[in-house]
C-alpha cells in the first residue's frame, strides 16, 4: 500500500539522514583549517621566506660564497635561522586556550602546517640557491633548515611562539663561534660537513622532537 495514500510518512533512510551531519563536519573542518591558518598569519611567513630566499640568491650572485673560510660559511647560517625563526614564530596563536577544544585535529594540523612550511622553506631556499656555490650544497642547507627549525620548535614549547626566535638565533650565534674555533662536535651540525653523518643525525633528532613536542603539546601559552 502506497504510504502518500494512506497518510502516512516513510522514515527517511539513514543515509539521507548521516548527509547534513557529515557536510556540518566537513564544513567546521575547512572552517579550522582557514581560521588556523589565518591566526598562524601564513601570508606573513610565506613572503618573509621569500625574502630570504631572495638574499641568498642575491648573495651568490655577489659572490659571497666563494672562497674559503669562516665568514663564507655565516651568511648561510643566519639566513636559515632566520627561516626556522619564522617558522617557530608562526606555531604562536591569539587564540590561546580556546584553540584548545579543537583537540586530536588541532594536533593534526599543527603537524601538516609545521612540516608544510618546513618543506616550503627548504625548498625555495634550494632554488634561491641554483648557481649560488652554497656552502657544502642543498643537502647541508636542507639539515641546518631541519635541526634549526626543530630548535625553533622545542623554544616555542618552552617559551611560547612570540619568543621562539630565541632559540634559533641563540643556535646560530653559538654555530658563528664554532666556525671560527673549528668545533667537531656533531651537535653544531651547521659547522660539519655535508658528508658528517653524525651531525645529520643530530639535526633530524632535534627536529623530530620539536615536531612532537609543538604537535601534541602545542606552544606555551600566557597562562602556562
Amino acid at each position: 500500500m502506497n504510504g502518500a495514500g494512506s497518510g502516512m510518512t516513510l522514515p527517511a533512510s539513514p543515509s539521507s539522514s548521516l548527509r547534513p551531519a557529515r557536510f556540518r563536519r566537513g564544513a567546521g573542518a575547512g572552517r579550522l583549517l582557514w581560521l588556523f591558518l589565518l591566526s598562524r598569519q601564513i601570508g606573513v611567513v610565506a613572503a618573509i621566506l621569500a625574502g630570504c630566499a631572495s638574499v641568498l640568491n642575491l648573495a651568490g650572485r655577489m659572490d659571497w660564497f666563494r672562497g674559503e673560510g669562516p665568514l663564507v660559511q655565516q651568511v648561510p647560517v643566519l639566513i636559515e635561522a632566520a627561516v626556522a625563526a619564522v617558522i617557530a614564530a608562526s606555531t604562536g596563536s591569539p587564540f590561546g586556550e580556546n584553540e584548545m577544544a579543537n583537540g586530536r585535529l588541532l594536533t593534526c594540523l599543527r603537524f601538516a602546517v609545521t612540516l608544510v612550511l618546513t618543506g616550503a622553506a627548504i625548498g625555495v631556499l634550494a632554488v634561491a640557491s641554483v648557481g649560488a656555490h652554497l656552502p657544502g650544497g642543498t643537502s647541508a642547507m636542507t639539515r641546518s633548515v631541519a635541526g634549526l627549525t626543530g630548535v625553533g620548535l622545542v623554544s616555542a614549547t618552552a617559551l611560547g611562539g612570540a619568543r621562539a626566535w630565541v632559540g634559533p638565533v641563540a643556535y646560530a650565534a653559538v654555530t658563528e663561534y664554532a666556525l671560527t674555533a673549528t668545533w667537531q662536535t656533531p651537535w653544531i651540525w651547521a659547522a660539519r660537513p655535508p658528508t658528517d653523518r653524525g651531525a645529520g643525525i643530530c639535526a633530524g633528532l632535534v627536529f623530530v622532537v620539536g615536531l612532537l613536542l609543538i604537535g601534541i603539546r602545542g606552544p606555551r601559552t600566557g597562562r602556562e
